[in-house]
């Protein structure tokens, strides 16, 4: 017989529940909005219809940002993974004086705002001829993905073992071949996931495509944020559920390469 549950594990429960319920909202919001038969935003629905799904796939501008959003993500999510390895690899590898600051301006991206890294790309690439092509998107959403890749690949080599490196050198590897021959393959499921994370930064990013981002480098987010300041239309809600399926998707690859073997 099974023992009843305690009230201390009940409330857990419950607050956990509610927690997914406030984080799951807006997409409950939006998902019945997108399959609505009318033109605007409002409850209730006069009816269902798919024409905003239809609109969507159809467009001229949509598809060609979402495809974008794809190329960028993807190129930036590797970009930040082959950064964020070697930066996280040589933090853990070697001890060096003003290594904690190092570490401090790797993972900033992540606690300064959106709009402040924004504008320190638009000075920087500026001058180079970096703003208004896809070359520029590339490398900021890289910039913002790598301390994802960063953090990952570290938790990732904590279960490494150092010495495997030694032995490695010891049989007459050199480091390059010992790193990419033993150390790599076990650390992969944390690069793996890193540029997971990496990439749905990009697809969610819309600071840095508004500064750096011309006509052609339109993104699927910032289309988004166009489309709410010209005319709204429930095609948005569309491509917010398309986005919202993809992070799914994204969420549920992070968890598989998480799994222990």
């Amino acid at each position: 017989m099974r023992a009843p549950l305690k009230p201390g594990r009940i409330l857990l429960w419950a607050f956990g529940v509610l927690a997914i319920l406030f984080l799951l909202a807006p997409v409950l919001a939006v998902l019945p909005l997108s399959f609505s038969a009318g033109s605007f935003l409002h409850y209730p629905l006069p009816g269902l219809s798919l024409r905003w799904y239809a609109d969507f796939w159809s467009s001229d501008f949509w598809l060609p940002a979402l495809w974008n959003s794809l190329r960028v993500g993807a190129a930036a999510a590797l970009l930040a993974g082959v950064l964020g390895t070697l930066a996280a690899f040589g933090l853990w590898r070697w001890r060096f004086p003003g290594q904690a600051v190092v570490m401090a301006v790797l993972l900033a991206p992540m606690v300064v705002p959106a709009i402040i890294v924004a504008v320190a790309l638009l000075l920087a690439f500026g001058p180079v001829g970096l703003t208004s092509s896809f070359t520029g998107l590339i490398l900021g959403h890289a910039a913002l993905g790598a301390p994802f890749v960063v953090v990952t690949v570290l938790a990732a080599l904590q279960q490494f073992d150092a010495t495997q490196l030694r032995a490695a050198a010891a049989c007459g590897a050199s480091p390059v071949r010992a790193f990419w021959r033993v150390c790599l393959p076990q650390i992969a499921p944390g690069v793996a996931a890193g540029a997971v994370f990496a990439f749905a930064t990009s697809l969610d990013e819309v600071a840095v495509a508004l500064f750096i981002a011309g006509p052609a480098q339109r993104t699927l987010p910032r289309q988004m944020f166009s489309g709410l300041n010209d005319s709204i239309s429930l095609t948005i809600m569309a491509a917010a559920m398309v986005l919202v399926l993809i992070s799914g998707l994204l969420l549920l690859a992070v968890t598989l390469l998480r799994r222990p073997r």
